[in-house]
């Protein structure tokens, strides 16, 4: 396990180092001597995404970056984004951005699609249950905050500041989770007893295959929410900024609903229906017994 995480640190090494030159995995993996093949499948492993799309993400951030903090001419922004004409920088940016590159360098508010992923050299701990989730406090906001610029991609128009002065209010009316592997947050949400959704929700990229996402929702459904539907909204399909979260939460058995637009970006509503009642008393019957 270390040795594919040490291989997958080099690769986003190199990869932060080279965004303004062409990359590929066929580059990358002959620059730093591995197999593609293998450099393929762990790092989307160890990820959360396929080192094609880490690349494209992190090249489009920084020419966003370039669009609001410099006065370069768009075509030569997409030529050190690594695009070969205008027209097709512009067709990325906008599946990406939802809006085209000229008219965010007018909106003049810069957000990131995605941030260098800097990994834990080493998982303490990967058998993980709802009972290790506990109510976050203050002096989790810091730690909480690292997972937040590790997942950014999961939060479109992030604006930090208005997120902090929320976190501040969920921490104190216990409205917000959070699950530690040693020093580090791997798992947040924050959610709402009145309308039972969950308002963000985040998983390390290291942990994304152990459940995580599962046990914040199971947690939900035994404790705060039992017997309540739970909500929540996320990308609408064929969304291309989509890192398979859609997919997750059909897995989980939620159901989509009505088509959403939060600070401006196109969401979709999902929904999971609680367990029928003598399900859910017949479980709680059984955890008793057990214990």
């Amino acid at each position: 396990m270390q040795r594919q995480i040490s291989m997958v640190s080099q690769a986003i090494c190199y990869i932060e180092d080279n965004l303004y030159n062409k990359l590929d995995l066929d580059i990358v993996a002959m620059a730093l001597y591995y197999s593609k093949f293998h450099l393929h499948r762990i790092f989307t492993k160890t990820v959360g995404m396929t080192l094609h799309d880490y690349v494209k993400r992190r090249q489009l951030t920084e020419a966003a970056k370039l669009l609001i903090f410099s006065k370069k001419p768009i075509i030569e922004i997409a030529f050190i984004s690594g695009y070969e004409s205008q027209q097709a920088f512009t067709d990325s940016f906008k599946a990406m951005y939802k809006t085209t590159p000229a008219k965010f360098r007018k909106l003049k508010e810069f957000y990131p699609l995605q941030l260098k992923i800097h990994l834990k050299d080493e998982l303490a701990k990967i058998d993980f249950t709802k009972e290790d989730i506990k109510f976050a406090v203050s002096a989790d906001i810091d730690d909480w905050m690292e997972l937040v610029k590790l997942t950014v991609n999961g939060y479109p128009c992030l604006d930090k500041m208005e997120y902090i002065s929320k976190l501040h209010q969920y921490i104190a009316k216990k409205k917000a989770l959070i699950l530690r592997d040693g020093r580090s947050a791997i798992g947040i949400m924050g959610f709402s007893y009145n309308t039972g959704n969950i308002d963000f929700l985040a998983v390390h990229p290291q942990y994304q295959y152990f459940g995580i996402t599962k046990l914040f929702i199971d947690k939900l459904m035994d404790k705060q929410f039992y017997g309540k539907e739970i909500t929540l909204t996320t990308y609408r399909a064929g969304d291309k900024a989509d890192i398979e979260y859609r997919e997750e939460y059909c897995r989980l058995g939620f159901e989509q609903r009505e088509l959403l637009v939060e600070y401006g970006y196109p969401t979709q509503c999902f929904v999971l229906l609680p367990k029928n009642k003598e399900a859910s008393d017949n479980d709680r019957s059984t955890k008793k017994s057990v214990s």
